[in-house]
């Protein structure tokens, strides 16, 4: 980011919390996402340092090794975003759903305004500090349970891949970390560098539907027949109406079928499933074209400019003309003041 009042660029810094037990794959992903973002000259969108609650030195993992950790808990004070990774650690955070003291103080170096995102069962870090009381939050569906019983002031939701609210953002397991990821690099600086970032990562950009796919639910029977095909026709006829019955003749099943199996598949209905597409393929329009309010949502199948304000606002929170204004210049490269990065 390019610092209005004195015109340095700094990168937005993100300070990854290790915790012994960590995950050695969760502790990998915000280095691997946040890792590659490059504005227009060449230079890292962010920076990522992992420290711990103590001095330099080793922090187990549930592998059978340990890494090395090269900063301590002052790093917390410089972060503009602290993620916290799963970790297997047991003891008072997860047995009693409170912090040590030696977690404590190192999470009070935190300043006011600063984003924290946790990754799996990082949950319980933020939920112990007080930091989720009275808000929505997600985890790996299995601990979900468990994790309600203890946090009965959080609202829990087990069937999404992560949860946005604000200043506070939540993933559930494993994978669902680079969905995360993917999201905040997509909210600080577009949906351009996020999915550059993606096929770099060889991800997709954006994965369907949430947690609900995968609960209790055994790999398909290749036999049978899946909505692939149909998800595929809709993405190259998002300009055009698209009934449920459409997208079922693609699949030669009836609606109630078509509808029961897309479900199963994605997690979401038909419907939400393709407003979402809708809302993604504007967002790509508004940031690489010029194209008018007006055509930008025949493009991408609102028909007016008006329906399309409305999905984008309460799928964004804001307006198609805000947005372009934010993100229009190359992903946040020369944006003064922060706009457009969560700060």
């Amino acid at each position: 980011m390019t610092s209005a009042a004195a015109g340095e660029f700094r990168p937005h810094r993100v300070a990854v919390l290790a915790l012994d037990g960590l995950l050695p794959f969760e502790l990998g992903i915000p280095h691997r996402i946040f890792g590659y973002p490059r504005d227009a000259r060449g230079r890292p969108l962010y920076e990522v340092v992992t420290c711990s609650t103590r001095p330099p030195g080793p922090v187990e993992t549930d592998a059978d090794f340990a890494v090395h950790v090269a900063h301590g808990p002052q790093t917390l004070a410089t972060a503009d975003t602290v993620i916290v990774p799963a970790s297997y650690e047991r003891g008072p955070l997860y047995d009693e759903g409170r912090l040590t003291d030696e977690l404590a103080a190192a999470l009070a170096r935190i300043r006011p305004g600063t984003r924290l995102a946790s990754i799996c069962t990082g949950v319980y870090v933020l939920a112990a500090a007080g930091r989720l009381d009275g808000r929505p939050a997600t985890t790996h569906w299995a601990d979900a349970e468990r994790f309600q019983r203890m946090f009965p002031k959080i609202k829990v939701d087990a069937d999404v891949l992560f949860i946005d609210d604000g200043d506070v953002l939540t993933s559930a397991g494993v994978a669902a970390g680079i969905d995360l990821c993917l999201h905040m690099v997509r909210c600080d600086f577009g949906t351009a560098v996020a999915n550059d970032v993606a096929r770099r990562t060889v991800v997709p950009p954006h994965r369907d539907g949430g947690q609900a796919q995968y609960i209790h639910r055994p790999v398909p029977d290749p036999q049978v027949a899946t909505t692939t095909a149909a998800r595929a026709w809709a993405l190259g006829r998002l300009h055009e109406p698209i009934q449920l019955r459409d997208l079922a003749e693609q699949e030669a099943m009836s609606v109630r079928t078509f509808t029961r199996r897309f479900r199963e598949e994605v997690g979401v209905s038909p419907g939400q499933w393709l407003t979402r597409q809708r809302v993604e393929r504007a967002r790509h329009l508004l940031e690489s074209t010029d194209l008018s309010m007006d055509q930008v949502a025949r493009e991408s199948g609102f028909n007016t400019a008006q329906s399309m304000r409305q999905h984008l606002q309460a799928a964004l929170g804001v307006t198609p003309t805000a947005y372009r204004r934010a993100f229009r210049t190359g992903g946040g490269a020369e944006r003064q003041d922060g706009v457009g990065t969560r700060r």
